[in-house]
């Protein structure tokens, strides 16, 4: 592979550093990442920048989740079943991504955005403390719910996961944002890990882009699990409201696009 423009480099790097700030905050940094290496390679194969972001994903989600584990303590009876049902429903999205009629995504995940979005504005006290609904093994049966259905979403396409997971943690289990913030951090761990079970030994990393642009998703990654914990509940659910902004807008041009409205 040639080598790159360095001000190419420059623009993925920054936006690799950016994105693992707002994954490790509340989740969605592909909204940042993914599209940066498309508008960097536009002629590149889907796959391989789907893997070239799922690498530096995963360096930065890894910081994340350390500094999370060392400062909040994730509750372990919910973070063993939600890593399991994560991992499992990631592997099974990436063999079940070529089954799903890609014309129906955007407009699905637009409606899901909007929802959780519009919950989250109208209902100011969500996440701000912790109220657990469920216990022993209900609690099990849900968080691997839970995993299940966003890891297969993260196999299948990936957009949104951590913001998901997030949303989910709170809005189902009761948790509040910072914990939940720590909970998400080990399932997007599980479910990165096992797309790159499968993208690896097919070769589909681009390492001279994946690398550096894990290191700079790792420092973005560990400064932003510090903010949130510095920060908390609240600053966590304002960023929450302003991705699932970006989301909207983002994913509302792509759909207006699809159908030819733009």
């Amino acid at each position: 592979m040639d080598s790159l423009p360095v001000l190419t480099m420059a623009l993925l790097v920054t936006a690799a550093f950016f994105a693992g700030w707002v994954d490790a905050v509340v989740g969605g940094g592909g909204l940042v990442q993914l599209p940066a290496l498309v508008v960097a390679f536009p002629q590149a194969a889907p796959v391989l920048l789907l893997a070239t972001n799922k690498f530096s994903s995963f360096c930065g989600t890894t910081a994340s989740a350390l500094t999370y584990l060392r400062r909040v303590r994730p509750d372990m009876r919910t973070a063993t079943p939600l890593v399991i049902g994560a991992f499992a429903g990631a592997a099974g999205g990436a063999f079940i991504a070529s089954w799903i009629p890609r014309a129906a995504l955007n407009p699905l995940v637009l409606l899901v955005v909007i929802l959780v979005g519009g919950y989250t504005v109208f209902r100011p006290t969500l996440g701000q403390v912790e109220q657990l609904r469920h216990q022993g093994r209900d609690l099990v049966v849900r968080a691997v719910a839970i995993g299940l259905l966003v890891g297969v979403w993260d196999g299948a396409l990936g957009p949104g996961t951590g913001s998901f997971f997030v949303f989910l943690i709170v809005g189902i289990l009761g948790y509040a944002f910072l914990q939940a913030s720590a909970l998400a951090k080990g399932a997007n761990f599980a479910t990165n890990v096992a797309a790159l079970l499968v993208f690896v030994p097919q070769g589909a990393v681009w390492w001279q882009v994946a690398i550096p642009m894990g290191l700079a998703n790792v420092l973005g990654g560990y400064l932003g699990a510090r903010t949130a914990v510095s920060r908390g509940h609240g600053f966590i659910r304002m960023v929450l409201v302003f991705v699932m902004a970006a989301f909207v807008v983002k994913i509302g041009l792509d759909t207006a696009r699809q159908f030819g409205m733009m």
